[in-house]
């Protein structure tokens, strides 16, 4: 395995015309929003009280906790998107903001190092004693990657200095010692964060945390069990009866030790969370078994068990996993932050083993779910992200209590919120993977990127109008002329990849999903590589019951829907026409800028007269007619009007002979 590192974000610069408006929203919309929201100052949103919080905790402020166990999370989470794009472009104003931030953390950490203001205000003698429910070490995590982003972004220590701290603390509470807490998080998240600290201190005590927590997960006897009778029996959320966090260890993927698990189960975000952070352990650890573990678990979950929109999840209970093949579009939870845990799964997976597999899972999740959780005005937000809706079915009945026919201001539970923006200012991380013996390039965004190479640099310029357009420009700069091997990832999705080298036409060969050109590179040397993006129909694996007779189109890496506002209501009527007649049409209004799809189709019509039977019998077949079809990227569905959308629709039944 060839160790890589990450890609210092001073040293990159977003050109590309589609992320860099998505940058100026979550810069200039979404975070001056979400502080808003996190101070209760948006109406009629749900409030959050995070930052009263902090200021009860740090003793500034008189009052109770308000909000979820884990509440915490929003403000790191938010703080590390501030990070992040403080390195795209200084901000005084937001910098300013922030450092008041940190400091009311600082003052709200306790002597000992802990930091958590629900365990500090509300239950201060129910610290630690609740590891599968109550997010104590997963809220630790998210502070400990707000800390090291911000001392990365702006080299300020004092988060740092808290987070440490706060690790040390960690560290001394749980571990294999007699008066140590032999137990790991309900929620994963501190599993990678104690991986991204160690990358800045090279504290080896960070390191040895994350493997152990990693190692002791799903041991017998099941720690859940032995706390949850240290403090008498009691639980702490009764969604499906008491104790159910405890009991169902596999909703916490605690049912097994990693190394024995052999399918994606439970809650998806916590999975893909966990997941994450082993793959990071791994990597830097050289460890082939918990190598093979990720590769075992994360076939499962993408071969089996994802939606073409990237997105997992296929339950509400638990927002969980369900079994193989089972991918239901109108009740799919598919979080959010799930599909932002995959894509920091896959950049891991990245970094350990160069396999375009992981960067095509990538670019879906991203193009689809991940923008689709957030509103083109960067000020409502999904929490689940179904493929099909229809409003009047939601308001009447209970199985789609979990969806939202229209993006909301804010969520008493706001995970995916803050989220959705530090992954979007965090961008260039997964743009590009520097290995020790090649940058790959596994997303084409335009871009500018300095890289060291030992005594030398190389600068590399994308341009291009993807994901609508099919020609990616690639330009070399470099003081002197130097050797290293650049990796273009040839999506799956592209049937007849093509590239040009300075002028000269040259035979692409992938490996793994990537193709290698290792030369000497100098000043002035150009790559136009050209990714043909035909309307490209897509039918579901035969297990997938739901999908059986439908088709989707998918153009790049974009996912398309009908919506209501462009076909009228009653979309299950629709039938995509065999013909694949695609036209390419220019959006207009909130669409503008955007390609859609115009297909031929049909509609079965309402027969005249007497109302229509609820059943009919033999060939009364309901008549049809010629009814042309407007696709939109997914991301951008409820955007316009509340209204139907699905993803897989209805085809004409082709005339094929038995065999």
């Amino acid at each position: 395995m060839k160790q890589s590192s990450d890609i210092d974000l001073h040293y990159l610069t977003l050109t590309d015309p589609f992320w860099r408006d998505y940058q100026r929203l979550v810069r200039d919309v979404v975070l001056p929003y979400q502080w808003a929201a996190l101070n209760d100052q948006v109406a009629d949103a749900q409030p959050s009280h995070a930052i009263e919080n902090f200021r009860i905790a740090a003793g500034q402020s008189q009052g109770e906790f308000y909000g979820m166990v884990f509440q915490d999370s929003d403000v790191a989470k938010w703080l590390e998107a501030v990070a992040w794009m403080l390195c795209q472009q200084p901000d005084e104003g937001l910098e300013t903001t922030a450092d008041g931030v940190i400091e009311l953390i600082a003052a709200a950490q306790q002597p000992d190092g802990y930091l958590n203001t629900y365990f500090t205000v509300k239950a201060p003698e129910a610290r630690w004693t609740n590891l599968a429910e109550c997010h104590e070490l997963y809220c630790a995590g998210h502070m400990i990657e707000a800390g090291v982003a911000y001392y990365r972004a702006t080299g300020k220590p004092l988060l740092l200095q808290v987070v440490c701290r706060l690790a040390d603390h960690i560290d001394g509470i749980f571990g294999p010692g007699e008066h140590q807490l032999h137990g790991y998080p309900g929620h994963p998240e501190i599993e990678l964060a104690l991986m991204i600290l160690h990358e800045v201190t090279d504290n080896p005590r960070h390191l040895e945390l994350a493997r152990y927590f990693v190692e002791q997960r799903g041991r017998e006897p099941h720690f859940y069990d032995s706390e949850y009778q240290r403090r008498g029996c009691t639980s702490y959320w009764h969604n499906y009866g008491p104790a159910w966090m405890v009991l169902d260890k596999a909703y916490s993927q605690a049912h097994l030790p990693i190394a024995q698990q052999e399918t994606a189960v439970g809650h998806a975000v916590r999975f893909v969370y966990l997941m994450a952070g082993v793959a990071h352990l791994a990597h830097v650890s050289r460890d082939e078994e918990k190598r093979q573990s990720c590769r075992r678990l994360w076939n499962n979950m993408t071969q089996r068990r994802m939606y073409i929109t990237g997105g997992i999840g296929s339950q509400s209970q638990g927002e969980a996993f369900t079994g193989d093949y089972d991918l239901p579009n109108d009740t799919a939870y598919t979080e959010s932050c799930a599909s932002i845990g995959l894509m920091m799964f896959a950049r891991r997976m990245l970094q350990m083993e160069a396999d375009g597999e992981y960067a095509d899972v990538m670019e879906r999740a991203l193009y689809n779910t991940v923008l689709a959780g957030m509103a083109l005005d960067g000020k409502h937000f999904f929490y689940v992200n179904p493929l099909e809706v229809h409003p009047a079915a939601i308001r009447c009945n209970h199985i789609y209590d979990h969806v939202k026919p229209v993006r909301q201001q804010w969520f008493g539970c706001a995970c995916c919120p803050p989220n959705i923006a530090r992954i979007l200012g965090s961008l260039g991380h997964y743009i590009y993977t520097q290995t020790e013996d090649a940058l790959l390039v596994n997303l084409y965004i335009g871009s500018e990127l300095t890289v060291d190479l030992g005594s030398q640099s190389l600068t590399l310029r994308q341009r291009g109008n993807y994901p609508w357009d099919e020609v990616i420009e690639l330009s070399v700069d470099c003081p002197v002329p130097v050797t290293t091997t650049l990796a273009l990832r040839l999506p799956a999705w592209c049937p007849s990849p093509s590239l040009i080298l300075n002028g000269q036409a040259i035979l692409l060969e992938a490996r793994r999903g990537y193709a290698y050109l290792t030369r000497q590179w100098s000043a002035g040397d150009t790559l136009r590589l050209t990714l043909p993006m035909p309307v490209r129909r897509v039918r579901s694996h035969p297990g997938v019951r739901q999908n059986q007779g439908k088709a989707a189109l998918q153009r790049g890496p974009l996912v398309y829907c009908l919506e209501q506002a462009d076909n009228g209501a009653d979309l299950h009527n629709l039938r995509l026409s065999e013909r694949q007649d695609y036209q390419l049409v220019a959006g207009e209004g909130v669409l503008a800028g955007k390609t859609l799809i115009r297909a031929s189709g049909e509609r079965v019509a309402a027969i005249e007269g007497a109302a229509q039977p609820l059943y009919r019998f033999d060939g009364d077949i309901a008549p049809r007619q010629a009814h042309p079809l407007l696709f939109i990227p997914y991301f951008c569905w409820a955007n316009r009007a509340e209204g139907e959308m699905r993803v897989w629709v209805d085809e004409q039944s082709p005339t094929v002979p038995c065999r």
